[in-house]
């Protein structure tokens, strides 16, 4: 085959992968303007406690757990909080945003990135696929979370970013207060995020959750504000760096200074140390 005859075979498989490279993708492409503006690095407003929005409604039950885990706090001790001890602070106790959070919004999935304790993210699902299978599901501290995105004054944008949470890993707390969920694990938690309506650098998280330790569904609006700077600084929670507390089966002990184990309260009982032999002083 002459060169000339070679290239007019070969003309219309070019001219196809040209057509094919410069068409659009498959995937729809963010359209930003639909959205509202969460970009930036968002400080709270206000105490991190669920308290401020009234005496939780527990049961009967739970009430007393609430109260022996106050009482622990008293001689010291962790008083339920497993964060004390380095575990991940999961739903909703993330979302008091003891350090700073970001929003990443993506055509089908929105991200919500938080560093304190542990770094933690949480992914949003809003592709519309609605629940999966339940055995398909594996129970994480942040859960598993379905979202969808509302135009509420129908303008033909975005304002609130609907949530809803199940499939939460236990054990956790709603605050530092030692607040307790239930231990059958059926937690529920549903929130609106949106932006205040006259000050675009408010925003907003309406978090209701329903849960068995509660008489009813428990509710709070969380308030944060954008940081002003372009490039704002994110501070590295490293939990495990300084942490001074140790969990050996159910007691609680401090780590001294010096490296060496000690009580978190008068009296308190050394660990079972079977597993060690004894050495001479």
């Amino acid at each position: 085959m002459n060169e000339r005859s070679f290239v007019a075979a070969i003309a219309p498989a070019l001219a196809l992968m040209a057509t094919l490279l410069l068409a659009p993708t498959t995937a729809a492409a963010l359209d930003e303007s639909k959205f509202p503006d969460l970009k930036g690095q968002w400080d709270r407003v206000g105490p991190p406690n669920w308290t401020q929005a009234g005496p939780p409604p527990l049961t009967p039950e739970y009430q007393k757990v609430y109260e022996a885990n106050r009482a622990d706090m008293v001689r010291g001790s962790a008083g339920g909080v497993p964060s004390q001890y380095c575990l991940p602070q999961g739903m909703p106790m993330m979302m008091n945003l003891y350090d700073p959070v970001e929003f990443v919004i993506t055509q089908d999935i929105t991200y919500i990135l938080i560093s304190h304790v542990n770094d933690s993210y949480r992914r949003i699902y809003t592709d519309g696929k609605g629940w999966p299978k339940e055995d398909q599901y594996v129970d994480t501290y942040v859960g598993y979370s379905i979202g969808r995105w509302v135009d509420e004054d129908g303008d033909g944008k975005y304002d609130v970013l609907e949530i809803e949470t199940r499939h939460l890993l236990n054990p956790r707390v709603y605050d530092a207060g030692g607040l307790p969920f239930a231990t059958d694990g059926k937690t529920v938690i549903k929130e609106r995020i949106y932006l205040d309506k006259n000050d675009k650098e408010i925003l907003y998280n309406e978090i209701t959750v329903t849960d068995s330790a509660m008489t009813r569904p428990w509710s709070i609006t969380k308030k944060a504000k954008r940081t002003t700077r372009d490039r704002p600084v994110w501070r590295t929670a490293v939990c495990a760096e300084n942490n001074t507390r140790v969990k050996i089966e159910d007691e609680d002990y401090f780590l001294s200074a010096d490296g060496k184990l000690m009580p978190t309260r008068k009296d308190q009982p050394p660990p079972d140390t079977r597993y060690f032999t004894p050495t001479k002083r």
